[in-house]
């Protein structure tokens, strides 16, 4: 590796065996590359174009790869390639991966990332309480997400992003009680469409506003001039696209201090000890496609005895007799309950 990057490669492990096997972030990061790999050939095939996008394009400034401890990897496709890609991914995508998206299957959760482009047999289980996965298929990932046009006015655009906020208790309730809400996952994503169409003169774009995870008005967003065209940068000894002035997308999306420092001698990292840790795991299998030990799903435990306690509540309230009270001592049971279930890791 050349010496104008961080060469640093300390182990970060994810799962640790009786036997004193384990697997590493690196184990991880090798695997998830082969499913880049994979994208970055379908992509070519039908001139359609991409960028490695957040940890992964901060990963090309100072690593020139992955960040040592970084356990995914984000790509970005235009909202006018989103059609082909999706027909691209179905028709020249290899056996050896699978991909899940609403486009191709309604149990998919429009809240997350527009695409998850996965590997067959292998197993993760993400560090994720209220949305699993519905779809077949728990294979390791690289998440695809759409970036369209948005409003030059950060207001107006916190506004728009603020609609889909107030719908996402909805559909995420709705999620973990067993229903598909394809109406609700339909009107989100024509809104978020719409709305990328109307600012189609703006200067500003940023991932899709069906997405509603950021914090208020923390929402990554960049001048078109600084994203697009996509450039084509070293990753891991390949050649991967990312954005046209990275650094500078960089710097407004993690701080004017993201960026690897050179202390007379080396390229080091800015980021603090204490922060360089894996954050998306809970349980991985990179050998096969099954979990050697099967995950609770505590978000939807949580939402359903929520859920039956609300039933008891307003039954409690329509009776309004002496059994209201017996009632309402049973539902506060059941949140509690359900409370001390979910956060009992």
């Amino acid at each position: 590796m050349s010496k104008d990057c961080i060469e640093q490669r300390d182990e970060y492990i994810l799962k640790e065996f009786p036997d004193g096997k384990k697997i590493t972030v690196r184990d991880l990061q090798l695997e998830i590359l082969t499913i880049m790999d994979e994208i970055d050939r379908v992509c070519r095939k039908n001139n359609i174009e991409y960028a490695l996008i957040a940890g992964s394009a901060l990963g090309i400034c100072n690593y020139k790869g992955f960040i040592p401890w970084d356990d995914d990897m984000d790509i970005c496709i235009q909202r006018k390639d989103w059609k082909k890609f999706v027909r691209a991914m179905k028709k020249d995508l290899s056996d050896d991966f699978y991909f899940h998206c609403f486009e191709t299957d309604r149990r998919y959760n429009v809240l997350i990332p527009s695409m998850k482009i996965r590997k067959k047999n292998t197993y993760i289980h993400e560090v994720n309480y209220l949305l699993e996965n519905r779809c077949p298929g728990d294979g390791i990932f690289v998440d695809a997400v759409i970036y369209d046009n948005v409003s030059d006015n950060k207001y107006v655009d916190e506004w728009k992003r603020f609609g889909i906020r107030l719908l996402m208790p909805l559909l995420v309730f709705l999620d973990n009680l067993g229903f598909k809400a394809v109406w609700l996952k339909k009107w989100i994503l024509k809104k978020a469409e719409r709305y990328g169409k109307k600012n189609k003169k703006s200067t500003m774009t940023s991932q899709t506003i069906a997405i509603p995870w950021e914090k208020f008005f923390k929402e990554p967003k960049f001048l078109k001039e600084d994203v697009y065209p996509f450039k084509e940068y070293e990753f891991e000894g390949r050649k991967f696209y990312s954005y046209n002035n990275i650094e500078k997308v960089m710097k407004e999306w993690y701080g004017p201090n993201c960026l690897k420092k050179w202390d007379g001698k080396k390229w080091v990292e800015t980021l603090p000890v204490e922060k360089r840790k894996p954050k998306h795991v809970e349980n991985l299998n990179l050998e096969d496609g099954t979990p050697d030990i099967v995950s609770k799903k505590k978000g939807s435990m949580l939402i359903r005895g929520i859920t039956i306690a609300v039933f008891i509540l307003l039954l409690a309230l329509l009776l309004f007799n002496d059994f209201s009270l017996k009632l309402l001592g049973l539902g506060i049971m059941f949140i509690g309950v359900s409370i001390i279930l979910f956060i009992d890791r």
